[in-house]
């Protein structure tokens, strides 16, 4: 039997996980259009609790804040994410390399909780107040490591006789990165931001560590909000959440592909 070939088993399997993934989100979406105030009662098809959101003060200040942190923390784990995948990329045998790659993969596999906890403890430790900032090193901490994977698989694919061919004819190292080099990475770097912007907003467990009083950002929020009991409200911040990740996730997909050009 092929590898390759489609079987019923296959396609059952996979329609299976499909639905398994997604039935509950595309649940949320349509409950944010009912029309009772019951969230699980079906009273027709309305907007009113889109238009509701507008009226929500909690909420709107809630999601300027997940955007603005989102926004710093991305910036940040993009640029410190790229230097570390050019460091892994192009300086392949330099003193401690392998605790550094280790470093820096870490945080994907860790348990957020677990890396909630070791950020409060340092936080306390080093007397800071929780607040804006401290969520934004602990988003950057995240999002730094899967920034670093896109683009170091992006390095790699490039030829660096290109780097060298531009030194050669007069450019300085950094000249040569950032004329042939950064253009050519730009979609993979670009690609890495919108992710890490999409971890940011949508991570509630490093938040919840981080924060302090006056920092609730738009999932704690919602968080809170459904422990009272799930409201159509909810359900249409949380479908405007849902929206947006898969927009900045499908944005990275396509700015990260492979052989894609500036």
């Amino acid at each position: 039997m092929s590898a390759g070939r489609s079987t019923p088993f296959n396609a059952a399997s996979l329609a299976l996980g499909l639905a398994f993934l997604y039935v509950p989100l595309l649940l949320v979406v349509a409950f944010s259009f009912n029309a009772s105030r019951l969230a699980t009662v079906w009273g027709g098809v309305s907007v009113r609790w889109y238009a509701a959101l507008l009226e929500n003060g909690p909420l709107k200040e809630a999601a300027w804040l997940s955007v603005r942190i989102a926004v710093v923390s991305a910036t940040l784990a993009t640029v410190l994410g790229t230097l570390a995948a050019v460091a892994l990329a192009r300086g392949r045998r330099f003193p401690g390399r392998t605790a550094f790659t280790g470093m820096i993969y870490a945080p994907m596999v860790m348990p957020e909780v677990i890396t909630g906890l070791s950020l409060l403890l340092l936080f306390v430790a080093l007397g800071l107040d929780r607040g804006f900032w401290t969520v934004v090193v602990a988003h950057t901490t995240l999002a730094l490591a899967f920034v670093t994977v896109i683009v170091l698989a992006r390095l790699r694919e490039l030829d660096p006789e290109l780097e060298e061919a531009a030194i050669d004819l007069g450019a300085t190292p950094l000249a040569a990165f950032v004329t042939v080099t950064l253009p050519l990475v730009a979609p993979a770097v670009a690609g890495g931001f919108l992710l890490a912007f999409t971890l940011s907003f949508d991570d509630l467990v490093l938040a919840s560590f981080a924060s302090g009083p006056g920092a609730t950002t738009l999932p704690m929020r919602i968080y809170s909000s459904v422990r009272l009991g799930v409201t159509p409200e909810v359900n249409a911040a949380a479908s405007l959440m849902v929206l947006a990740a898969f927009a900045a996730i499908g944005g990275a997909a396509v700015l990260s592909r492979p052989g894609r050009r500036a």
